[in-house]
């Protein structure tokens, strides 16, 4: 099974089929926090859904199109992050991630997200990672400049949540510019 251990408390693993009912409860739990971000939540209503989502996410991963990892802290499952997508021909892999409520401002989703980057890079063998969110939303922004993105720029009105149109502030991080600091 893939696992990586970030610290004592904070790990990440794939995410597998044994983790549905922890997932959706985090989800269900956490639906009123995340409603305002997340386009699929309102489809994720059963532990069924979730298992289907987990199944398509390992099909992508044994594809090499994708990577999904629960975050866990302390042992339990806290949030999920991963490359949503890898474009293993042009070597870009595009990250995605939710955090339950409770966790948040610990800096847990930063040093995964972190970890994740540094697996693309080294492992993956990818030469540009990109984050996309919503313009306002400001905790999930605060990663990609924590971690030393550039915004890059704005796509205007392309996402749809609920009734909202979203528009998304893109931020990239080049292979190169992370050697360069090291």
């Amino acid at each position: 099974m893939f696992y990586r251990r970030i610290s004592d408390d904070l790990q990440v693993a794939l995410t597998l089929p044994q983790h549905a009912e922890a997932l959706f409860d985090l989800t269900d739990r956490n639906r009123t926090y995340l409603k305002a971000w997340l386009p699929w939540l309102d489809a994720v209503t059963t532990v069924d859904a979730t298992r289907r989502f987990i199944d398509l996410t390992l099909d992508n991963f044994a594809k090499g199109s994708a990577l999904h990892e629960v975050l866990l802290y302390q042992g339990e499952i806290v949030g999920v992050l991963g490359f949503n997508t890898i474009d293993k021909a042009n070597g870009i892999g595009r990250v995605g991630y939710w955090l339950g409520e409770a966790y948040t401002r610990r800096g847990l989703m930063t040093a995964a997200v972190a970890d994740l980057i540094h697996l693309g890079f080294q492992e993956l063998r990818l030469q540009r990672v990109e984050i996309r969110c919503a313009t306002e939303n400001r905790r999930s922004r605060a990663i990609p400049e924590r971690l030393g993105f550039r915004h890059e720029g704005t796509l205007r009105n392309v996402e749809r949540v609920g009734q909202r149109l979203h528009s998304h502030a893109v931020y990239g991080l080049l292979r190169s510019e992370c050697q360069a600091k090291e």
